[in-house]
């Protein structure tokens, strides 16, 4: 019998569920706002679960891999991290079932990664399932980058996690779009490639990213450069505050993300002089669930 499970990747905004059979392949996709803010509290993910579930027409007791800050300490249950030196292969091992009575036995969340240095920590919730895809389909060594609110570089070995960083560059751009003195000339288009390049060429220089971004008001306000270029400047500056702050991606990097997203790092690479590869991140995902489906 073709066996099927449903893999939901649980954000804090957002989720998608993808239900694969066993050689993986993608036979339906959902996609909704009910992220871990939109449930509204522990005790209702069941009921949220059992709503997309019926969304998507399939019965109550299909397998369900879920990933994704579902499984942090805001979410429907706490899973502890794994240590970055549990190959990434293993995950399927460390599953942790959903103790909810009414889901027991049918219902696994994938734990994240945490990654010491010392006396600083770095910590990671649904990626570890994105790069477990990367490895299913060859790329167990080089960086991975996850770009999005808190994008990702990863740097594996033989499909180990050597080391990894996280970076606030969507927030960020969020939050100085939202509000503060830069937010009255942030309504530009922000994939506008000219601003990009400037900030860009502003990053490359690696000076504070504070001062450079006041300079982006500085520009505008003396008239020294347009204020619809605001935007993407800043958003050149941040993406490329990650570039500036790698070391040892000399070989090239691996992106996993929304075509947009994969284009704006596709550039800053260019501009860096690294070569690019781009992974779609739902065959991707797909890819990691078929690594799940026997332990559903």
């Amino acid at each position: 019998m073709n066996k099927h499970i449903v893999g939901i990747d649980w954000g804090t905004s957002n989720r998608r569920a993808y239900l694969i059979d066993q050689s993986g392949a993608c036979l339906a996709e959902h996609e909704d706002g009910q992220g871990m803010l939109a449930v509204g509290g522990r005790d209702k993910f069941g009921a949220s679960l059992a709503g997309l579930l019926a969304a998507m027409q399939l019965p109550h007791d299909v397998p369900v891999i879920l990933s994704g800050m579902v499984g942090s300490a805001s979410g429907w249950q706490e899973v502890a991290y794994l240590d970055a030196a549990v190959p990434l292969v293993q995950l399927p091992q460390h599953l942790a079932a959903v103790t909810d009575p009414a889901w027991a036995g049918r219902c696994r969340i994938v734990p994240g990664y945490v990654y010491r240095a010392g006396a600083a920590a770095d910590v990671m919730r649904g990626e570890e399932t994105q790069l477990l895809g990367a490895i299913a389909l060859g790329r167990r060594d080089g960086w991975i980058v996850l770009p999005g609110t808190h994008s990702k570089w990863v740097l594996l070995r033989d499909g180990v996690i050597q080391s990894f960083a996280t970076y606030m560059t969507g927030e960020l751009f969020a939050m100085l779009s939202a509000g503060g003195t830069l937010a009255a000339m942030m309504d530009g288009d922000s994939s506008d490639a000219e601003g990009f390049a400037i900030g860009l060429q502003q990053a490359a220089r690696n000076e504070p990213l504070s001062n450079s971004l006041f300079r982006v008001r500085a520009g505008v306000v003396s008239r020294t450069a347009p204020a619809q270029l605001a935007a993407a400047t800043v958003s050149g500056l941040l993406i490329g505050a990650e570039f500036a702050a790698a070391r040892g991606a000399g070989q090239g990097i691996t992106v996993i993300g929304s075509a947009a997203l994969a284009a704006r790092y596709d550039s800053a690479a260019r501009h860096f002089g690294l070569p690019c590869t781009v992974l779609d991140p739902h065959q991707v995902y797909c890819s990691a669930l078929s690594q799940f489906i026997q332990q559903a």
